[in-house]
């Protein structure tokens, strides 16, 4: 199985969102001209000769397009010079409503990215506002319409639910509005309160309470409910598309393929072993100037840890994990390798098995991580 995909970091935010734990850093333009440098010559040591063939590149953040517009044009030239980005499959940048202007979407459009990620969150200002994000409702319009003049047509927004003070009702209404804009992609995701982050200090101290678990089960059941009837099936536990716009890249991940991950924080996926590339941003910039190999910490990938994310992945997908594939894939049969779980399982209500394939039910998706921890192989 070779490399299939690359995710790249750019680090850079306008203003730090408040749940936020990703690997991000207040612009700055002298650091993030550093940090381009830098990121070349990450990309050349995995690539150094002719340029790479790949299914799908995904550059995410941080905000990719919080660079300046001279910034992004040599971010894009960069990429351009080490992949074959015209048998690129799928090619995304991730964006933030309010930082794509006119000449930023002409570049995209014009070094080949053919699919954008819009952080929309909430069509609501006041919770925008009480998440930290810098861009409100309006400027949501107005980056689809930029886009779409320009040909870009294949968006995808995200979502969040279970916040702070929402209700069902209130998450009813953002996805109306989402639905309004009929794009072929949504991804959705209940508020997790991660450490480190404005959020979790405030829950700390008491001071932010979620909606009741009954609501955001709710919620969720909603969003199942609204995207089926408007045609937007479900192929993952949090990812919804019209026929035919799934994310390829995303795909990558949930069917255990390997891929490249470079930038600061990135994780990877190469033959035998995952990689987690230093975080810091100056100890980034300076180990990856020097050599190329900015790696902190790399986790030998056996046959067992294989099988166990062959699940763990596999049964986030609405197709589930082939059961002929991991016969092929490793000589075994799923039921010889984990034992009791899957009949367990089945009697919970949480899987079933159809088509020679195992398949989260619809219980199993709000339960998701108590099916997937009973698919860790005792060593």
């Amino acid at each position: 199985m070779s490399i299939s995909s690359a995710y790249i970091h750019i680090p850079f935010c306008q203003q730090i969102c408040h749940y936020c734990d990703f690997t991000k850093f207040f612009y700055n333009e002298q650091l993030a001209d550093e940090y381009l440098e830098a990121l070349e010559k990450e990309i050349h040591a995995y690539i150094p000769g002719e340029k790479a063939q790949l299914n799908t590149i995904f550059v995410g953040g941080g905000t990719p397009t919080a660079l300046t517009s001279q910034q992004l044009k040599k971010l894009l030239e960069m990429i351009n010079s080490h992949f074959e980005i015209d048998k690129c499959r799928e090619y995304t940048f991730e964006a933030n409503p309010g930082d794509l202007d006119v000449e930023k979407v002409k570049l995209l459009k014009a070094y080949g990215v053919n699919r954008i990620s819009l952080g929309v969150q909430v069509f609501d200002d006041k919770m925008l506002e009480e998440l930290g994000r810098v861009h409100r409702v309006k400027d949501v319009y107005t980056n689809v319409d930029r886009l779409l003049n320009e040909g870009l047509t294949n968006i995808s927004i995200d979502l969040m639910y279970a916040l702070p003070g929402q209700t069902v009702e209130d998450f009813d209404k953002t996805i109306d509005e989402a639905l309004q804009f009929d794009l072929p992609h949504y991804s959705s995701y209940s508020l997790q309160i991660e450490p480190k982050t404005v959020f979790y200090n405030r829950y700390k101290k008491g001071k932010l309470i979620k909606p009741p678990e009954d609501d955001e089960a709710e919620m969720y059941e909603l969003l199942q409910r609204k995207l089926k009837k408007a045609g937007v099936h479900q192929y993952e536990i949090s990812n919804f598309a019209k026929a035919g716009y799934e994310s390829q890249h995303n795909l990558t991940y949930w069917n255990n393929e390997y891929y490249y991950g470079i930038g600061a924080g990135s994780h990877g996926y190469l033959p035998g072993v995952r990689t987690i590339n230093i975080r810091p941003l100056p100890a980034y910039v300076k180990k990856a100037t020097a050599d190329g190999k900015p790696i902190l910490h790399e986790e030998p990938i056996g046959e067992k840890e294989q099988m166990e994310e062959e699940m763990f992945l596999g049964l986030r997908k609405t197709e589930g994990v082939s059961m002929i594939r991991f016969q092929e894939k490793f000589n075994r049969s799923i039921k010889d390798v984990f034992g009791m779980a899957v009949p367990h399982l089945e009697q919970r209500g949480l899987i079933r098995e159809a088509d020679q394939r195992l398949l989260l039910t619809e219980k199993g998706k709000i339960l998701g991580n108590e099916v997937f921890q009973e698919f860790l192989i005792d060593s």
